[in-house]
């Protein structure tokens, strides 16, 4: 079947220009600027006013998939990324059990190819004991290894230094980290925990898990890498401080890169007040200086990939009056797409900016065959997006099995209208073909 997207903005490999995307089956098959003369097509649809680019990659999702299928499970999830734009996503291994076996990633992957509308591959979680499955994963098929070098949901914490060596040196996959030094929360969480008694509360999770923790953290998981060779994607950037520490060249050249979040780059600590548990998350955001300054660190290019780190819980896991039991984790990755283009609409990027770092940047760091960019001859995912067509986000079209955002009541200045995943039409203004399953990613 071809499929012709017609009058559209084309946003894709820093430029943006007027033109018609032709998909053939499940590929892209032609892009021109050229619109007097348009190719014969079984499908027609009109994207005038809109924006057209690739799909976005989310390179960090928690979709819960197996053992926490109470609160999110990869078929609810992968709903809600496609209706967002998020055409690829790639699973942590903090699940239960957690994945740290070659035998538990090959039952992700077989459970994924039966439930995902979206495109997906899973990390190995690596421990205190488990290098010999590292070393052999496939990998064509396993997007990294997922190191928590401060324990987060699921305290997957590798803390022998001995260990951290190895994986460090012998994965032959991108090793990706969580930085928080655990010390320094554990003695944080003491202090205020001193202080404030039954009154700490969601305002004080930014001086909990601190900036000193995230800045230490990176610190030696650079140090680290650069004493073992290692490629290194350090996730979820949350300060100013860290991002000084990435370089601005080009992702091409440099074996250490960076990654930041939805979460940090649309909220601060300010609105702790407001949504109190509802943004708390690992690591915690912090201060309005720290939001521009991540912003600024994604436009000039030293973070080079925006992701969600997707992490949804039940409203009864989230809410309530005490800080120790509330879990940390946001669900974002309906609406992670929009809310940089609301960023865009308030100048704070560019679309080219965006469009870069939420699906070229993945597809080159990661190393993904064939997807990130409209090429012809590459997967034809697609997202088709109004810039200018305000949505409120509210109970009836959040998509999330936990059922909740911290967008809730918040006007979007972006609307995402299709999203096509290997050339087929999975969400269409609202509606969602469920049916269509996506492909395991491929990895050079």
């Amino acid at each position: 079947m071809k499929t012709l997207i017609k009058n559209a903005l084309i946003v894709n490999e820093g430029k943006r220009f007027n033109g018609c995307i032709v998909i053939d089956g499940e590929t892209i098959s032609q892009i021109t600027e050229t619109t007097n003369q348009l190719p014969q097509a079984d499908r027609v649809i009109d994207a005038k006013g809109c924006l057209v680019m690739p799909g976005v990659i989310d390179e960090h999702v928690h979709f819960r998939d197996p053992g926490l299928t109470h609160k999110a499970d990869v078929f609810t999830e992968s709903v809600a990324a496609v209706a967002g734009g998020v055409t690829s996503v790639m699973d942590m291994p903090n699940v239960v059990p957690q994945t740290t076996t070659i035998e538990l990633l090959e039952q992700r992957f077989a459970n994924a190819a039966e439930k995902s509308v979206a495109n997906y591959s899973f990390y190995i979680g690596a421990t205190n004991d488990n290098i010999d499955q590292i070393r052999n994963i496939d990998t064509k098929r396993v997007c990294g290894v997922k190191v928590f070098m401060g324990s987060s949901t699921g305290n997957m914490l590798v803390s022998d230094q001995q260990m951290l060596e190895r994986v460090f040196s012998e994965s032959p996959r991108l090793v990706a980290t969580h930085c928080e030094v655990e010390q320094i929360i554990k003695d944080n969480l003491a202090k205020y925990s001193a202080l404030y008694g039954d009154k700490l509360n969601a305002t004080h999770h930014s001086l909990i898990r601190s900036e000193e923790a995230c800045v230490r953290s990176t610190e030696m998981a650079m140090q680290l890498a650069q004493r073992c060779g290692t490629r290194l994607h350090v996730m979820h950037i949350s300060t100013a401080k860290e991002a000084e520490l990435f370089s601005s060249a080009s992702r091409f050249e440099k074996k250490i890169t960076g990654e930041t979040c939805i979460n940090y780059l649309y909220f601060n600590d300010a609105d702790y007040q407001t949504l109190e548990y509802r943004i708390k998350c690992n690591p915690a955001i912090k201060t309005k200086q720290d939001q521009m300054a991540l912003i600024k660190a994604v436009a000039d290019g030293r973070l080079d990939t925006i992701a969600t780190d997707h992490a949804p819980h039940l409203p009864a896991e989230k809410f309530g009056d005490s800080y120790k039991t509330s879990a940390s984790g946001v669900p974002m990755v309906q609406h992670s797409l929009v809310a940089m283009i609301d960023l865009c609409n308030q100048g704070l990027l560019t679309f080219e900016q965006v469009v870069d770092r939420m699906c070229h940047a993945p597809a080159d760091i990661y190393g993904i065959e064939k997807r990130g960019y409209l090429r012809p001859d590459y997967k034809a995912d697609i997202v088709i997006v109004d810039p200018n067509k305000n949505q409120v986000i509210d109970q009836s079209n959040i998509l999330y099995k936990c059922g909740w955002s911290p967008l809730e009541g918040k006007t979007i200045s972006a609307t995402v209208t299709h999203t096509f995943v290997n050339g087929n039409l999975v969400y269409s203004n609202g509606e969602v073909n469920a049916a269509i399953k996506g492909q395991e990613l491929r990895f050079a």
